[in-house]
């Protein structure tokens, strides 16, 4: 029992929100304890009412973010309060405004639920001559819990980006701890075939998963550059700010990570004879230790230590492949063996290089300059009805989800007003915040609702029993004010349980609640929670499984791009890898997984389908990888790459393929059974017979008489193609694997 509570503890305490609890709690206390004390109990009461709608938003990011959220979300509680108050006594028109709004914050994510509430909150209301007035006190609620929430910008303004940027240096640290751990890995289907499952145990007993750590990394520099690029005052420039050129580090260290653990990939299937895993091992282990440093000194604003600029194990690394190049050339070595381990060592050098520089920059402070206040931007009109219409025209999930809520939100006020339920608005208010995209998601949120609000209800009829007297209860609404919005982020039961007498507390502040209302608040939630899943159980499917052909075809089109693009480098004719095209790619690749969670649930789930699409997945995040390490190691310099572009061309020729079978799927059959993991054979053959030819044309050249050090055309073809065969048969497998899960999953949901 007290280890279980510790664990929890621990999970509490690493996911709540202290300071969003206290702002919030202190915006609605103030206003009712004054309020109480100077006989304006009503006035106070409004005041908090606003406060707590604005606080409900949660705006998350840097501060300048913050405050254009919550300044938007003033606006909307005070223009929503006005309406609300035009409303009151009008039950049926209610009816008629209301559920639109509600649909509305779920098809735009920043108007959220904000406005809806506002209004059905105001409209609840006896009826008031001074409709303006109520608009203005809670608009100065609205604005007392902005002002508190945004009080630490001055110190902490750089906090968030300061977060994200440690959290990207610490994931792609992971990611090379995963490469460094599977160097010398032994074979670990003997300790996977043994089910465990204490973590502890499994943290220590399984290697950690490459895909995962990689994906991890690139999300976690998605994320970064995602909150950078709120900082608006750090656009325009002409010079890249420190933290975008510490983002693009990081992001190059990732990259030449995905590169590095291709090339040990091939080097442990061809190995020199010298041992070289555990230097190569103990300098990828020092790397992923220098990263977390950086994290340290990120996150700690230079207070932590950064580390030298140097370091002894990649140095042994470096000797230990000169001498295994020098046993090459005397002929003690296979020349492709000699050629890996370059690879590894020029890829090593290249991450502590990055590492130096990311070092340089933290080192010189990660400062950002102040810009003036902006308004959020308004979507262009023509565009947004494009997609409104295209969304009505495609049936789209979000189109249904919007429609699911809108006709819940009218039911559930029709009941209400025709049949005289006394605080019937706990109906609506339970259904709009509880139904979900899918109806897994639903029933979850439903179940935690009932319970939180079962149990808070109960424990909102005790306290206001106990301490009827206004004052006493403007101090119970701190305490539970407190608690509900700093534990609101970790379960939606929490914010039941305290968030339910808050709410009930605040509507009936000048005529407190007792036992009654505190039973037909659960009877209410009950019935919401009936509507809420009748909903989603009976109004049409969510659409992810139809729109699944889609986007697997999009996932297959825009791989087959970046194959393109990784043949021109391949062949010269660009440089380096489009990040603009590998971004798109991952995108694709994530919108499949996503589609692939949403089933998941679905109230049958379909365990192949879903199995199928994470397969898709996976080998799409394995295609990437590959490319990614193929552009870097043929980008060296301008050398013959042999049958290298023409078989990233073939491989493309075949994502388009597939990609056009899904268009038609009566074809489709065709391209599973030429089976592409099986197709270019005879290419891949050329490849080895072209390694052949360029290592005995190497052993010729320094028997007649080059220099060993000097690097030749031919030293790099070497190189180049000894480095890529291993990940072009990886990828043609891969690719295979890809497009056969697509077109097996597509398939499956038609």
């Amino acid at each position: 029992m007290l280890k279980r509570a510790r664990t929890a503890y621990a999970q509490i305490n690493g996911q709540t929100a202290p300071f969003y609890g206290l702002a919030a709690a202190l915006a609605m206390a103030i206003p009712l304890l004054a309020g109480s004390l100077t006989g304006r109990a009503a006035q106070g009461s409004m005041i908090a009412l606003g406060a707590y709608l604005v606080a409900l938003r949660a705006p998350e990011g840097p501060y300048g973010n913050r405050a254009r959220d919550l300044t938007s979300g003033v606006l909307m509680v005070a223009i929503g309060s006005a309406v609300g108050g035009l409303l009151s006594g009008h039950t049926w028109p209610a009816v008629v405004v209301v559920p639109p709004l509600i649909a509305l914050g779920v098809a735009v994510p920043r108007i959220g639920s904000t406005a809806g509430l506002a209004v059905l909150l105001s409209a609840i209301r006896p009826p008031s001559a001074d409709v303006i007035g109520v608009g203005l006190l809670e608009l100065i609620g609205g604005l007392l819990t902005m002002g508190l929430l945004l009080v630490p910008w001055p110190v902490r303004r750089l906090r968030p980006l300061r977060e994200a940027l440690a959290e990207a240096a610490d994931r792609v640290a992971e990611a090379l701890d995963a490469v460094a751990q599977d160097v010398a890995a032994p074979d670990p289907s003997p300790l996977d075939a043994v089910e465990l499952t204490n973590p502890d145990l499994l943290a220590v007993t399984r290697m950690p998963d490459w895909e995962e750590r990689r994906r991890a990394a690139s999300e976690a520099l998605t994320d970064a550059r995602a909150t950078y690029g709120l900082y608006r005052s750090g656009r325009g420039r002409g010079e890249p700010t420190r933290p975008e050129r510490l983002i693009d580090a990081l992001g190059r260290v990732l990259h030449e990570t995905v590169t590095l653990q291709a090339v040990l990939e091939a080097a442990k299937n061809y190995p020199p004879d010298r041992e070289w895993t555990l230097e190569t091992q103990t300098a990828v282990s020092a790397l992923a230790a220098r990263l977390r440093l950086l994290a340290g000194a990120i996150a700690t604003n230079g207070e932590a230590p950064l580390g030298g600029e140097e370091s002894a194990a990649v140095r042994r690394m470096g000797r230990l492949a000169e001498q295994i190049r020098r046993a090459g050339l005397a002929g003690d070595e296979d020349l492709i063996a000699v050629s890996l381990i370059g690879q590894v060592r020029r890829s090593i050098d290249r991450i502590a290089g990055e590492t130096s520089s990311a070092r340089r920059v933290i080192a010189g402070g990660l400062r950002i300059g102040i810009g003036p206040p902006r308004m959020p931007g308004a979507p262009h009109p023509r565009t947004a009805l494009d997609r409104a219409r295209r969304a009505v025209h495609t049936r789209s999930p979000l189109f249904r989800q919007v429609t699911r809520v809108y006709v819940t939100a009218v039911v559930s006020m029709a009941l209400a007003a025709g049949l005289h339920i006394p605080h019937g608005h706990w109906l609506t208010i339970t259904a709009m915040l509880s139904l979900r995209a899918t109806y897994g998601e639903t029933v979850e949120r439903l179940m935690q609702r009932v319970g939180g609000t079962a149990a808070g209800s109960v424990v909102a009829a005790v306290v206001l029993t106990l301490a009827p007297v206004q004052p006493v209860v403007a101090v119970i609404v701190f305490v539970f004010a407190l608690a509900g919005f700093a534990l609101r982020p970790i379960n939606f039961t929490y914010w039941g349980l305290f968030g339910t007498p808050l709410a009930m507390m605040l509507l009936d502040f000048s005529a407190p609640a007792d036992w009654r209302v505190a039973g037909e608040r659960i009877g209410l939630v009950a019935g919401g929670t009936v509507l809420s899943f009748l909903a989603v159980r009976l109004l049409w499917p969510a659409g992810h499984l139809e729109r699944l052909p889609v986007q697997l075809g999009r996932m297959l089109s825009v791989h087959a791009d970046i194959v393109r693009a990784a043949a021109d480098v391949a062949g010269g004719e660009q440089v380096r890898l489009p990040q603009e095209k590998v971004v798109t790619a991952e995108r694709s690749a994530e919108a499949v997984a996503e589609t692939g969670d949403r089933l998941g649930h679905e109230r049958v789930p379909d365990t192949e389908l879903i199995r199928r699409l994470r397969d898709a997945v996976r080998a799409a995040h394995r295609v990437r990888d590959h490319l990614i390490a193929v552009a870097r190691v043929t980008r060296e310099e301008a050398v013959d790459a042999g049958p290298v572009p023409e078989i990233l061309d073939r491989l493309a020729d075949q994502l388009e393929e597939a990609a056009a079978m899904l268009e038609d799927p009566a074809d489709a059959e065709d391209l599973k059974a030429r089976s592409p993991a099986e197709e270019l054979e005879e290419e891949l053959a050329d490849l080895d017979s072209y390694l052949e030819k360029l290592t005995k044309r190497r052993r010729a050249e320094i028997k007649s008489g080059v220099g060993r050090e000097e690097f030749t055309p031919l030293r790099h073809a070497l190189l180049q193609v000894s480095g890529t065969r291993y990940t072009i048969r990886s990828l043609r497998r891969d690719t295979g694997r890809v497009i056969n899960a697509s077109l097996a999953a597509a398939g499956q949901s038609s």
